[in-house]
């Protein structure tokens, strides 16, 4: 077991959970501290485009983690920034004829559309890099004073040399490491390694900021360890976001951080890749589908449920068998609450509340309990979203089965915690149409006119009606 994560001392002396993740810097499970806040940065989107699915992932994953973790106890505080000053956003402005400002500010609005109609709330603070230029330019000149950075033409860059730590995330070798869009001008630097903390305006850009440079703009990385400080301090308990941006990204925040004397993030959560025929989306590569597409098509809870489907931590394919088999699983629940009436919709404690000992006071050695027990260790150990998936579906099964007393409520309470509580919601009543419908279907039934039954079922089944057939009588589900 490796060390807490959290404040160097205190203890709130309460029995919590004990919370496990998987430090990328170190390799090895770290244990949250319950003393104090437990600050996470996540990195956001740069919205030069709308997000697809594969940036939905760190926002739901990182979003429930928080959600757990308040439900037992913990304190936590999740910041997801908002990267709107990049190289790119100035090349698809272009191409839509848009001020860079403007086009930044409507792919904005539709990133925060997009991720609300995934029902999982908003982060307690989602900062812009607009809005944070002071305190970026503060700490770049912080670096330049203390001889880890230098400018050049306008341009300021990290001296990587400077830092002895540098590649202690991405364990990678010198000779394997490029910059990426931040390498700058190579006539610029002193060295190949070195990247852009600040560049100078250069014709054609329609934003700039002063600096003591020069006008110009920050650079991609020392806006989030700018922005970080900002909202979390200058330590944080977990840095997070997708793996694709361990190297150079991650990297280059501990350096700018840490050569600056801060201690930055205590560990590091990174989520896999959604990926399509073997291939990682990228919006870069054109491989995209679009989170409102996704939405559109499938609907929010099965979206959710695809996106907590794998462990975060691992690549997770995507494509319409994994979307169809998560449209599957939504309607499994959906029709256990059905079954089940609306016991699930009493008995739950609110997702930010503290974890009940059992649900809808049955014993704590009940079936629904210690299914409800051991979903919440399943989060606890490096949040296994799957795992803990698989004791909702125990316990449906097992309720199915045969009646087991509080199934409905420990459910409805493992739903809440990963988002889907929605699925026990009440289907909204047929109207008289599809009643009278229904009732027509029936008498044709009586007369033994089975060629019309099935052609009113198809009728009812194009309005988003099905038809279940039961002892009790015929009835209208919401497809």
């Amino acid at each position: 077991m490796g060390d807490e994560i959290g404040p160097p001392a205190g203890n709130l002396g309460l029995a919590m959970r004990e919370v496990r993740i998987r430090d990328t810097l170190s390799g090895e499970q770290r244990t949250l501290d319950p003393a104090g806040e437990v600050g996470i940065y996540a990195c956001g989107p740069t919205v030069y485009s709308r997000i697809h699915i594969g940036n939905a992932r760190p926002f739901a994953t990182f979003s429930l983690f928080a959600r757990f973790l308040r439900s037992e106890g913990y304190r936590a505080r999740l910041v997801v920034n908002v990267t709107d000053i990049n190289d790119k956003i100035y090349v698809a402005a272009g191409e839509t004829g848009e001020p860079s400002g403007e086009f930044a500010a409507r792919m904005t609005r539709a990133y925060l559309e997009d991720t609300d109609r995934l029902g999982l709330g908003r982060p307690e603070a989602e900062p812009l890099a607009t809005e944070k230029v002071p305190e970026i330019v503060a700490l770049i000149a912080e670096l330049v004073e203390s001889g880890h950075a230098y400018e050049s033409g306008g341009d300021v860059y990290f001296r990587v040399r400077s830092f002895d730590g540098y590649g202690k995330l991405s364990n990678r070798r010198t000779e394997d490491m490029d910059q990426g869009e931040e390498a700058g001008s190579a006539s610029l630097k002193e060295e190949r390694l070195d990247f852009a903390l600040w560049k100078a305006y250069k014709e054609g850009e329609d934003t700039h900021w002063d600096s003591p440079w020069g006008p110009g703009r920050p650079g991609w990385h020392i806006e989030c360890s700018a922005m970080a400080e900002a909202e979390l301090g200058a330590s944080f308990a977990i840095h997070g976001g997708g793996s694709d941006l361990v190297f150079p990204h991650h990297e280059n925040e501990i350096a700018q951080s840490e050569a600056a004397g801060r201690p930055f993030a205590r560990a590091w959560m990174h989520n896999g890749m959604i990926e399509t025929a073997d291939a990682k989306m990228s919006k870069s590569d054109g491989n995209i589908f679009q989170l409102s597409e996704a939405l559109d098509r499938y609907g929010r809870e099965a979206v959710v449920d695809y996106l907590i489907s794998g462990h975060y931590r691992q690549p997770l394919a995507f494509g319409a068998e994994q979307m169809e088999q998560a449209v599957a699983r939504c309607e499994r629940l959906r029709n256990f609450f059905r079954e089940h009436g609306g016991e699930g919709e009493s008995g739950g404690s609110p997702p930010g509340g503290p974890s009940a000992e059992s649900p809808g006071g049955d014993p704590p050695d009940s079936p629904p309990a210690t299914r409800l027990e051991r979903f919440r260790e399943a989060l606890a150990d490096d949040f296994n979203t799957p795992r803990a998936m698989a004791e909702v579906f125990e316990l449906v099964g097992e309720a199915n089965r045969g009646e087991v007393p509080g199934a409905g409520a420990a459910v409805f309470q493992m739903l809440q915690l990963v988002g889907l509580e929605s699925l026990a919601v009440a289907d909204e009543g047929a109207d008289a149409g599809a009643e009278a419908l229904l009732a027509e279907r029936e008498q044709a039934r009586a007369e033994r006119d089975f060629g019309r039954a099935d052609e009113i079922r198809d009728e009812l089944a194009a309005l988003g009606w099905e038809v279940r057939d039961s002892a009790d009588g015929a009835k209208l589900v919401r497809k």
